[in-house]
């Protein structure tokens, strides 16, 4: 059941992704992030998880996130940034897509670049509020994901767990992959303890998120 103040973050959250969202920056190194500002949320997940399709749902521009049919081609923190929200307090906020990880065909020195880059960023970064874990709902949680998890609490940035491409598994399943996964989660001291599900092509999940990520603005302004 929907209450009136879920009901409330939802619309502002629509209202919040119906702005200018943009592409601001790309930054291949630690030494060429962009000036912290306002608030930052991060995108996690192995390659092919559908970060980018999530981003676009998300903001309603197909064409915002590059999105990919080869696995591990974005290998760069891509940036983007959206509107000041009235009434959730003066910080902006802002998206990062985080290079995919676990993509076995790399090179050994790639996945070692990458994922230099992306533990740096996590514990470098006093703007960023939260990052959301990307989870194949078809696959659920593998090692490498375990491995990432594992240095969030060790960073001790907050973090959800994001499932995605719900509309391709069927009910009974999604339940026993949710319930197998929250088990999981229960061992990492930095995980918010509920699952966020989505998916990109049906939209389902998208208005929860927006809304969470609104939650998260005004706890942080």
């Amino acid at each position: 059941m929907t209450t009136s103040s879920d009901a409330e973050l939802i619309e502002a959250g629509r209202k919040l992704f119906a702005g200018d969202w943009r592409f601001i920056w790309a930054s291949p190194s630690i030494a060429t992030l962009p000036p912290m500002k306002g608030v930052e949320i991060a995108f996690a997940g192995r390659s092919n998880v559908g970060k980018s399709s999530l981003i676009n749902a998300l903001t309603g521009r197909n064409g915002l996130a590059r999105t990919s049919h080869t696995p591990g081609r974005t290998q760069e923190l891509i940036f983007f940034e959206g509107p000041q929200s009235a009434g959730d307090g003066d910080a902006g906020l802002r998206l990062v897509d985080m290079p995919g990880y676990g993509y076995a065909a790399a090179s050994k020195v790639k996945i070692a670049s990458w994922t230099s880059l992306i533990h740096q960023f996590l514990q470098g970064r006093a703007s960023l509020a939260r990052v959301y874990v990307l989870i194949d709902s078809r696959h659920g949680f593998k090692d490498v994901d375990n491995d990432v998890l594992t240095t969030l609490d060790k960073s001790a940035v907050s973090y959800q767990v994001v499932l995605t491409k719900a509309d391709q598994v069927k009910p009974a399943e999604l339940e026993r992959t949710m319930a197998t996964m929250l088990e999981t989660l229960r061992k990492h001291p930095a995980a918010f303890p509920e699952l966020l599900v989505t998916s990109s092509r049906t939209g389902a999940g998208m208005a929860e998120l927006r809304g969470a990520m609104v939650k998260l603005l005004r706890e942080r302004a």
